[in-house]
């Protein structure tokens, strides 16, 4: 294939446009097919948990929360966090609600984030029923406040933000699967339109000659009809 200049390479692409944007459209509805059929909608339900200090920690007469305060809940976020998911937890949460889920679909569906340098603990639960996914977060938050208690002898986990129905699934965004197999055929039409001209080894003019046998060309002799050929095209149509 011989070097291409950036005014050829263009025409190559303005002549083949009508096949890049056949390919382009194609993958378009392709990728709404997909994100409409293929790609099953999950919702995600969060709850916010708060670390607060406990009362029994806190100076007689005074209502001020100390430095050691901060720092030993810091430490329990951690464990509190390992505490949301254990098997004691998930247990209780498919026996409170009766759900036909083993204990590990359970657990790979939930997700716990301490925040860094806070005392905060989000649970977030994943489940293709928007409805189911709240419940579960709720009563996770609820059972393990009660196990805390149960544990520790102490009341200082307080839900901050219970889970809400999310109204949209979160890992459907139909404009970004459009754009991205949309791209795809961009990709593979330019892909076409390169290899295509690379297999392509007709002379097509007199700047083909002059490049591929570096020699000037003098003259060119152009296509000659004779009249019988003349007559037949005539009759013909």
């Amino acid at each position: 294939m011989e070097e291409l200049d950036l005014k050829e390479l263009l025409q190559m692409f303005w002549e083949k446009k009508i096949q890049i944007i056949l390919v382009v459209a194609i993958s378009a509805v392709i990728g709404i097919i997909y994100t409409s059929t293929c790609v099953k909608p999950k919702y995600v339900a969060k709850t916010s948990l708060l670390l607060a200090t406990n009362s029994s920690s806190v100076n007689a007469g005074s209502t001020s929360i100390t430095t050691t305060d901060v720092t030993l809940n810091s430490k329990l976020v951690s464990t509190y966090s390992k505490l949301v998911k254990s098997d004691k937890v998930i247990r209780n949460v498919i026996s409170n609600l009766s759900l036909n889920m083993d204990e590990d679909v359970l657990k790979n569906s939930v997700s716990v984030t301490a925040t860094e340098d806070t005392e905060f603990i989000e649970i977030s639960v994943k489940n293709e029923d928007p409805v189911l996914a709240t419940k579960i977060a709720n009563e996770m938050s609820k059972v393990f406040i009660e196990n805390v208690k149960e544990f520790y002898k102490v009341e200082n986990v307080h839900v901050v933000d219970a889970a809400e129905v999310p109204q949209s699934p979160y890992n459907v965004n139909h404009l970004k699967d459009i754009i991205i197999f949309a791209f795809i055929g961009i990709v593979i039409s330019v892909m076409y339109v390169l290899i295509s001209n690379m297999l392509d080894t007709t002379i097509k003019s007199e700047d083909d000659i002059e490049k591929i046998f570096k020699q000037t060309v003098l003259a060119t002799m152009p296509l000659y009809e004779n009249n019988d050929n003349k007559k037949r095209r005539r009759n013909n149509k």
